[in-house]
């Protein structure tokens, strides 16, 4: 599945049949809608979740954080009873992996570094990886998409809406929504499994929404049967050429070469 399958993880999260999403009712919807779809869990972990590090470090009411956590452990069970596949991302803080402005900032705020690889901190929390499914790992970044084996596997696996949960909706679930949205993926955001670490929940949510166009939801809200109003994904080649002249994607007199061209030049950026 990806450079590291670890073995066993259990968790939350999924589509509840002949619920209602935000906007209407999606019942006459195909089970087959789930298909293109993962949950991404980031950063279930110990040092984030639990214990004298976590309560340290999160300055907002520790029942939003708990709130978070179990809606994550919740969402990883109904996207497994749903068929949905389920994608791990942990951290990993060891000084060994952080940059130079990383451990500056560290050492000017006195942050002790978390997640240390082998240790408590590290370990997921209240969920355990089966081992057919794919552990993702950032060592000292924010960004799932830094590890190089992410977005090969969901282009792969065919993967083009992703439902994000987990910590913390303003650090690493942001930037993982923000190069997946620039890399053309369609996201949901679980609200009742994430929270955020410096900024107001509804501020960080409303942002993603509108800059990135991610669906707000909620666990009881069918997440996982969205698929139909969703495109294709293009090929993991590049962007398929337009041949639609009203598509936004494709330049204005665009044809040919000059669309291979731009395609070529989106995806390098």
């Amino acid at each position: 599945m990806s450079a590291e399958s670890p073995a066993g993880t259990e968790g939350v999260a999924a589509a509840v049949p002949g619920a209602r999403d935000d906007r209407s009712d999606r019942s006459d919807r195909s089970p087959d809608a789930s298909a293109g779809t993962a949950l991404v869990v980031v950063d279930l972990q110990n040092d984030f979740c639990a214990g004298e590090v976590a309560a340290a470090r999160f300055p907002g009411d520790p029942a939003l954080l708990a709130r978070a956590v179990e809606g994550s452990v919740r969402a990883v069970r109904l996207a497994r009873e749903a068929g949905v596949e389920v994608l791990f991302v942990r951290f990993l803080g060891d000084p060994a992996y952080q940059g130079s402005a990383w451990q500056r900032r560290d050492a000017r705020l006195g942050k002790r570094p978390k997640c240390l690889e082998g240790s408590w901190g590290a370990e997921f929390h209240g969920v355990r990886p089966r081992p057919e499914e794919a552990v993702f790992t950032k060592r000292a970044c924010f960004d799932t998409f830094q590890d190089p084996d992410f977005e090969p596997h969901l282009r792969r696996r065919g993967l083009r809406h992703l439902v994000l949960a987990g910590l913390f909706t303003d650090v690493c679930v942001d930037s993982t929504a923000r190069t997946a949205f620039q890399r053309g993926f369609h996201l949901t955001v679980l609200r009742d499994c994430t929270t955020a670490l410096h900024l107001a929940d509804a501020d960080i949510l409303r942002f993603m929404s509108r800059v990135y166009g991610a669906r707000i939801t909620e666990l009881d809200r069918r997440p996982f049967t969205e698929l139909a109003e969703f495109p294709a994904f293009p090929d993991p080649a590049g962007p398929a050429e337009s041949t639609d002249p009203a598509d936004p994607a494709r330049p204005a007199g665009a044809t040919g070469a000059e669309s291979e061209r731009t395609g070529a030049a989106a995806t390098r950026r």
